[in-house]
């Protein structure tokens, strides 16, 4: 009888310290996942800042070659002078 109670006791703690482990390695992945959302969350907020400073830089340059385009209509209309 001594045996069982023991063999019981014992399998009870077993049990009983893999539920706190599971516990632990539960909260320790919500914390991961957590923390990669945040990650991704910024990876795409940096992409869209990218691109927005992708966009001014191409707007920026379609300005400036517009403004060459009307010195040189301007050079030539002196030219012509």
């Amino acid at each position: 009888m001594k045996k069982v109670a023991l063999t019981v006791a014992v399998l009870a703690l077993g049990l009983a310290a893999c539920e706190k482990k599971t516990e632990v390695t539960v909260d320790n992945n919500t914390v991961t996942t957590e923390n990669t959302v945040a990650m991704d969350a910024n990876a795409a907020t940096d992409m869209a800042n990218s691109a927005d400073n992708a966009m001014d830089a191409a707007g920026n340059t379609a300005g400036a070659m517009g403004n060459s385009a009307s010195n040189v209509g301007n050079a030539v209309a002196n030219e012509t002078k």
